[in-house]
């Protein structure tokens, strides 16, 4: 992940890696919820309880955020099921 303003990108980590139609730039929370979760198993109830715990979000919410944040990872090759 690198920052880019006050934007964070995902990037591969060598440029022969990097899929620049696959990019995903991030903003501070969904950032914080990657530097949490980065290099380990976790489940789309693990990131919604990180945003409750670190945020004033109703659940409802933070679920349905982390529906669309999920979505676009695993779109982009980021994670997998």
């Amino acid at each position: 992940m690198r920052s880019l303003g006050n934007e964070f990108i995902i990037v591969g980590e060598g440029l022969a890696q990097v899929n620049f139609n696959k990019m995903i730039s991030l903003n501070a929370t969904a950032a914080y919820l990657w530097q949490e979760v980065f290099g380990k198993e976790f489940t789309s109830e693990d990131l919604v309880k990180l945003l409750l715990d670190k945020y004033e979000v109703e659940e409802a919410v933070a679920a349905a955020d982390v529906d669309n944040l999920v979505k676009k990872w695993f779109e982009a090759g980021l994670i997998e099921e």
